[in-house]
């Protein structure tokens, strides 16, 4: 989460394909979840079958996998199951897959290097026995067996014995000279032919259910291959042993998981099986929305377990696609959310300004209302008057516009204890009290008019500078010139502009030589070109020509307008201060003795009461509106747009108190 903005959670398209008979339950575990913010559902086209199918079809093969590796248990097993099968039956089918792989792979590769060596061996003994077979009538070498050349071809044979006895004649057009041998079962044939009937004798071996020998292509007489005393390497023989050794240990290692995978994945076959059919004769519900990435895995979960028949399909958003908006900020910043809404919900993705509107809104409803004793009035009222002005006070809508109102309250009493201020000058004025101010330097900017004026511009330049800052970073990220050349233009302006205005009117901020207000003019010509430059790419030749000028007199206009937070912060003070003043004057108007100590106190009351609370309600509502002034107008149009949709997922709403009306 960002401290100034923050980004919405990352969704995901959830499509939902139930029997109709298993619709209600599955809507109920969903509204109990309370994460589907839910779309309007098509009707189930080929193309969801066809996923459907496509998913049978993988789970099939992952079946087949486990069924490829158990087959090498060395004998039968009884498996005691540790695990529940819903553990792994109710995980999404790709983290399955990716278990089942993940131990599958291995042993199915270790299975397969197995079994080329013992080919190898089995290839070896025979190519032995045929070479000493034929050794005693040819003079050949290994190379001879498999030999092309530009005109002769020569190979090697193994068939049947008695298919060779029946279909030997059909060989002699091919051959140029052969010799035949016979060893058990087989007979097998050396063939030298010409070259250009060697397609024509490959044709000849697959019909008759033959096969060619290839043995080592070196020049070793066959009488000294096949004599030669273990021909066969001792390595194979031991690699292949060492390989099912291993392969058996692995296997068994890993066998409870592997039969709790297959039973995981069984019971998926079957469930999907039942949905294929029921998309078939249409008798399926198909219900879809948005649900936020986090909880992707436990609604799956939860549908799978709970429902049973059911086909889960999940992508993330497409880039046309605008899913709701589900905000993430920290608790204590939730409540500010309001605020942002009012404006406008953040679009998918676009950042969300909850972060620094709760500082900005805090900030200013604080300093504006700035006053301990109003902060906890207010905290009363909010808690206990507030609830009386609306139909349902038990909404989650306005508890937690209560506890905006809380902050909001909450930062008064801080800046009302800093400067000092309890209803105004009370304390002083009634009991003679000293200052109470935490902070002489915030009591003395309230003090003053002119310092008070200085610092709520100063904090304007820093509050409206930090949105064209974060409208450039959007338009680096965006790509887009204009916002980038613009902005610059504007931060230019300023750094160059104030000094060189501030000069100019006899008031300078730094020492600086006359030539440097100079080149300081200078650089405001070149950020007025920027500024210039960036109107016409955004606007056009004819409006960028026209309102570049807008641009440099909206900052100012922006700054000025933070002269405000001075404005209702003093006259929320001093109204305090006229009805402290006008209590006093008026009791003392009344004639001296008994009547001014009884009527005089009870006038004084009445007018603080009455002063006080009209003061406090219209300065909590000017104090709100104008907070919304400065964080809208002044803040959010520099680089927020809005316009998204705020993410309304189905839920069962829980609460401990309803109202109920009754008849009046």
């Amino acid at each position: 989460m960002g401290a100034i903005v923050n980004t919405p959670e990352p969704m995901a398209r959830m499509r939902v394909v139930t029997s109709k008979d298993r619709a209600g339950q599955t809507l109920k575990v969903l509204q109990r979840a309370g994460v589907l913010h839910a779309e309007e559902s098509a009707e189930l086209k080929p193309v969801d079958r066809e996923a459907i199918e496509k998913e049978r079809r993988q789970v099939g093969e992952l079946l087949t996998s486990i069924e490829d590796v158990l087959k090498y248990v060395p004998a039968d097993q009884v498996v005691r199951l540790k695990q529940d099968v819903d553990v792994y039956y109710t995980k999404p089918l790709a983290e399955i897959g990716s278990e089942t792989r993940a131990l599958c792979t291995k042993l199915v590769a270790m299975h397969q290097r197995a079994d080329k060596l013992a080919r190898e061996k089995e290839a070896m003994e025979e190519l032995t026995g045929v070479a000493g077979a034929l050794a005693g009538r040819a003079d050949l070498t290994l190379a001879d067996l498999n030999f092309t050349g530009v005109h002769l071809f020569s190979r090697l044979v193994a068939l049947p014995k008695e298919l060779y006895q029946a279909v030997r004649e059909s060989l002699e057009p091919l051959a140029v000279s052969k010799e035949a041998v016979e060893l058990g079962d087989n007979a097998y044939v050396f063939v030298v032919g010409k070259t250009v009937n060697l397609a024509k004798l490959n044709d000849w071996v697959s019909d008759n259910a033959g096969r060619l020998l290839e043995g080592p292509r070196e020049p070793t007489p066959l009488k000294q291959f096949a004599t030669a005393e273990n021909r066969l390497p001792a390595r194979i023989e031991t690699e292949v042993a060492t390989l099912r050794t291993d392969i058996q240990k692995q296997t068994m290692d890993n066998l409870e998981m592997l039969v709790l995978l297959r039973e995981a994945l069984l019971a998926e076959n079957e469930r999907l099986g039942v949905l294929e059919k029921a998309a078939e004769a249409k008798f399926v519900t198909l219900v879809e929305g948005w649900v936020p990435q986090s909880a992707l895995q436990t609604t799956t979960g939860d549908l799978r377990e709970e429902v049973g028949y059911v086909y889960i399909d999940t992508r993330p958003p497409g880039k046309e696609e605008q899913p709701p908006t589900k905000l993430r900020n920290a608790n204590i910043l939730k409540p500010f959310e309001i605020i942002v809404n009012l404006f406008g919900t953040p679009k998918y993705r676009e950042w969300d300004p909850t972060p620094i509107i709760a500082y900005s809104f805090a900030f200013f409803y604080g300093v504006m209302l700035g006053d301990a004793l109003y902060g906890f009035l207010l905290l009363f009222l909010v808690k206990y008057a507030l609830p009386k002005l609306v139909d349902d006070p038990h909404t989650e809508g306005f508890k937690v516009f209560q506890r905006l109102m809380f902050m909001s309250a909450g930062s008064a009493i801080v800046v009302g204890a800093l400067s000092g201020t309890y209803f105004g000058d009370f304390f002083t004025k009634f009991f003679g009290v000293p200052s109470m101010a935490f902070s002489k330097t915030v009591e003395a900017v309230y003090l003053n008019t002119m310092t008070f004026i200085v610092v709520s511009l100063a904090v304007g330049i820093i509050h409206v500078n930090t949105g064209h800052m974060l409208m450039l970073i959007r338009g680096i990220k965006e790509k887009q010139k204009h916002l980038v050349i613009g902005r610059l233009g504007l931060f230019i302006l300023q750094i160059a502009g104030i000094p060189w205005m501030m000069n100019f009117i006899g008031s300078p901020l730094m020492p600086l030589a006359d030539s440097a207000y100079t080149i300081l003019l200078y650089i405001i010509g070149v950020s007025v070109v920027l500024i210039i430059i960036a109107s016409l790419l955004e606007k056009g030749p004819f409006l960028g020509s026209i309102f570049w000028i807008f641009d440099i007199t909206g900052i100012l206009g922006d700054v000025m307008s933070y002269a405000r937070l001075a404005g209702v912060g003093l006259a929320t003070y001093y109204l305090a201060y006229c009805f402290n003043l006008m209590s006093v004057l008026i009791a003392d108007m009344l004639p001296a003795g008994f009547v001014r100590i009884v009527l005089g106190t009870l006038v004084m009351i009445l007018i603080l009461l009455f002063g006080h609370v009209l003061n406090l309600v219209l300065s909590s509502v000017t104090c709100f509106v104008h907070s919304l002034r400065l964080c809208f107008v002044e803040f959010l149009f520099k680089f927020y747009e809005g316009g998204g949709r705020q993410y309304d997922p189905l839920r069962l709403r829980k609460r401990e108190l309803v109202p109920v009306k009754g008849r009046a």
